[in-house]
């Protein structure tokens, strides 16, 4: 019975994390990412004679590449996965130094899945999350959780727009309508943060359960103030040319709150950062090269957010990407971005976390013992 309990709330506890996740995306109920809205397949016009059909020849790993430490990694849709493209491409072309697994999930629920049932060494989840399954799968017991964070992935990827031009600061939210999706996760907790370090007390938020749900009905006039996370915010201002970017609530947390603002996080299972450290620490450094990559080659990155199932089609993504704040930050940088996240968290809702703080081994920081 006990383990039946451990795992239903460990489920439930991942339908309320994260972002934008977004995804995208977290959700960005900030995991809950989802990918724009597909184009249709081009039809290809038949030959008077048709080539003759031959089946490639399978590429031959070499021997010394198939021998490499095998990383299994998860990663949601949209903001959280996008930066590790270029790692997918490069390993592809057989240049890591690891072997990779990847596998592409749409909502948290199936990441965490994947983490108890130990089919994963590493996933790009929201830190939140994070944090809640070091909780349930043994900290909140007197032992070390089985998984571990090492490293923050997305910054902040929320949004508010508007039809019109009424909001020019975070002030001007007072006595207005704010719809928003990521109730009961972090973009309602980061929108309390904004209302509350501006003295706002009568605006009032209705919430939706989805962020495409949302994005249509402003599209449609039917909301004319609203908090999306990337990348439906360039899906929506593609659709409505009278929609406006109205605050990056990203600037506005770090000018109010003093830290980054973190939504989406690397992490990893216990047992694979103790049995493997070198094994994860090549993964660390080349998925961090990707990072970059990806930063300074928008249009390339954007055809293999395509090519890979992340994000479609390119054009969105690469519109996107400069505003899904990807980055790689790792070590104390990483642990005091998290920290700052989950006093704000607790301070509104202790269950987002996992109901307490994770100890210091939560925090891998690459000089273990």
């Amino acid at each position: 019975m006990k383990r039946n309990f451990v795992l239903v709330f460990v489920l439930l506890a991942a339908l309320l994390a994260g972002c934008a996740a977004a995804a995208p995306e977290a959700g960005l109920t900030a995991g809950t990412e989802a990918t724009a809205e597909p184009t249709a397949e081009p039809t290809a016009e038949p030959t008077a004679e048709p080539a003759e059909e031959t089946t490639p020849e399978p590429a031959e790993v070499p021997a010394d590449f198939a021998s490499l430490p095998l990383v299994r990694v998860a990663s949601l849709k949209g903001p959280t996965g996008m930066g590790m493209v270029h790692l997918m491409h490069q390993f592809d072309q057989q240049l890591t130094k690891n072997r990779y697994e990847f596998t592409l999930a749409g909502a948290p629920e199936e990441i965490v899945a994947m983490f108890t049932s130990g089919s994963v060494d590493v996933a790009a989840i929201p830190p939140n999350l994070a944090a809640t399954l070091y909780q349930v799968t043994g900290f909140n017991e007197g032992k070390q959780g089985k998984v571990r964070l090492a490293a923050v992935n997305t910054l902040g990827v929320l949004y508010v727009l508007e039809r019109g031009d009424t909001v020019q600061s975070a002030a001007d939210l007072a006595g207005k309508t704010i719809h928003a999706t990521g109730q009961g996760a972090v973009p309602e907790y980061v929108l309390d943060c904004i209302l509350h370090w501006n003295g706002i007390e009568d605006a009032t938020i209705e919430f939706h359960p989805e962020h495409a749900e949302l994005m249509t009905l402003m599209a449609a006039g039917n909301v004319d103030l609203a908090m999306l996370p990337e990348p439906f915010v360039t899906n929506l201002l593609a659709k409505a040319d009278d929609v406006r970017v109205a605050l990056d609530i990203t600037e506005e947390y770090e000018a109010k709150g003093g830290s980054k603002l973190a939504m989406g996080a690397i992490a990893v299972s216990t047992a694979f950062s103790l049995e493997q450290k070198d094994t994860l620490d090549t993964f660390l450094a080349e998925y961090k090269e990707s990072v970059e990559f990806v930063n300074a080659n928008n249009a390339e990155a954007a055809a293999w957010i395509e090519q890979y199932g992340i994000l479609a089609p390119a054009a969105i993504a690469e519109k996107a990407l400069p505003n899904c704040n990807i980055v790689y930050m790792d070590g104390e940088d990483m642990k005091l971005s998290a920290i700052a996240l989950f006093e704000q968290l607790y301070e509104r809702n202790p269950k987002s976390i996992g109901g307490a703080f994770p100890d210091a081994f939560f925090y891998y920081t690459g000089s273990e013992e």
